[in-house]
């Protein structure tokens, strides 16, 4: 017999969207296996789009439990000719399916493949999955600043809901206290009076009434004192000061010269198609800088960046001098998070490449926070040799090489991988 688990745990009246995080939290894993794959066939412009995935039918397999014979029993099998006691006996052959899997089977019966469509927002969510941009730093107070709450104290006057219950009952005792002690020292001498003169009158005399009358009039006084006034008022304050905010700024180098043929510009707008819809689905607060280059470089516009056919020579400094005039003109290091993705196939002027890596070396890489160069072949060229010396002396100097594009999600999610996440 066997039995099968079924969850009937109450859910809300949108009971598909609960069931269908939960199927997605069960079998993350072979959905993110699914998703990256995708990646890679994907078009540019499809980048963003909702996604059906398959998942093995052997991977959402349900538990199930079935009941052994139990007890003790004794069975005679026939002998044979071919194995003795101790034999290993070998696995049979594929082909004997049983009509479990995605397998034909000799009964006409079989499973599919299970499909699975994701949409936009879980596809995105898992596309950029443990990803943050590396070392970023809350910088000092921007010029739109942000404020948060901090405790100063306490104050008189406040909602209900600050009263500070404690500070408010210890005030009140004190001042309970402070105007009951003086009286409460003399009525202790007055009652002191009238049991002496208790021992020696009847209690009728004019000296006794009038001990009476000024214990009495003590007693009201005491009984007067408010247990709690509203003087004794406390209530937590706070004031708001300005909070140092993480802005962060991304400067995205492209090289459109002749060498980059369309499918290696096409390699390097995938990259920066994922670099961007990264950084503006996780960071409220980051400015995005685009700059294209051949010999001159120039700052453009999303679009133009993106779509701009411009081409001609390679002289990869040209972009480094305007990343670093740019830097220190709007985005000075001590206020933000400067970092730098530049992408390209490495071809350039034989001695243009030490100007790079002195430019890198003196001018960008100490105002950096991360630096990211991806190169689009696999071949080593001037360029990268040049950056591999740097990569070596400066720990926040990244390097990487992709040149089909089924390995340009790998590398993107290798660069900008949560520190402490094994990708």
């Amino acid at each position: 017999m066997a039995l099968h688990i079924i969850d009937r745990r109450l859910s809300g009246k949108n009971k598909s969207v609960g069931n269908r995080e939960r199927f997605v939290r069960r079998y993350k894993q072979q959905i993110a296996e699914a998703v990256q794959r995708a990646v890679g066939k994907r078009e540019i412009r499809h980048i963003e789009q909702a996604e059906t995935v398959t998942i093995p039918r052997k991977d959402i397999r349900e538990p199930l439990f079935r009941h052994g014979q139990g007890g003790v029993s004794d069975t005679v099998h026939p002998g044979n000719s071919e194995h003795v006691r101790g034999d290993r006996i070998a696995r049979p052959q594929g082909g004997a399916g049983s009509g479990s899997g995605s397998q034909a089977s000799n009964s006409g019966e079989g499973d599919d493949d299970f499909t699975f469509t994701l949409s936009k927002e879980e596809f995105m969510e898992l596309f950029f999955e443990d990803l943050a941009l590396p070392r970023l730093l809350r910088t000092h107070i921007a010029s739109t600043q942000q404020y948060r709450l901090r405790r100063a104290g306490y104050s008189h006057d406040g909602t209900p809901q600050n009263l500070a219950l404690l500070r408010t009952m210890g005030g009140a005792l004190g001042r309970r206290i402070a105007l009951t002690r003086a009286p409460q020292r003399e009525l202790k001498q007055l009652q002191a009076q009238l049991e002496a003169l208790l021992e020696q009158d009847d209690g009728t005399s004019e000296p006794l009434i009038e001990l009476r009358q000024r214990i009495e009039a003590l007693q009201a006084r005491i009984a007067r004192v408010a247990f709690l006034d509203p003087i004794d008022l406390r209530f937590r304050s706070r004031t708001r000061v300005p909070d140092p905010s993480n802005q962060a700024v991304m400067f995205c180098l492209m090289d459109v010269s002749g060498s980059m043929d369309q499918a290696r510009k096409d390699l390097a707008k995938r990259f920066f198609i994922l670099l961007y819809l990264f950084l503006t689905r996780h960071y409220e607060k980051i400015d995005i800088v685009f700059i294209r280059h051949h010999t001159q470089a120039a700052e453009v516009s999303e679009d133009e960046f993106f779509h701009s056919q411009e081409t001609g020579g390679t002289m990869v400094s040209s972009a480094l001098v305007l990343l670093d005039q740019a830097m220190r003109a709007r985005y000075p290091a001590g206020d933000w998070n400067i970092y730098v993705a530049q992408a390209s196939d490495g071809d350039n002027f034989t001695d243009d490449n030490a100007q790079c890596a002195s430019l890198l070396a003196e001018r960008i890489l100490p105002q950096v926070r991360y630096y990211a160069y991806v190169q689009v072949v696999q071949e080593e060229q001037g360029l990268w040799h040049a950056y591999r010396q740097l990569a070596r002396q400066h720990a926040h100097f990244a390097l990487r090489k992709a040149s089909t594009a089924g390995e340009i999600y790998p590398v993107f999610r290798d660069l900008f991988k949560k520190e402490g996440v094994a990708v």
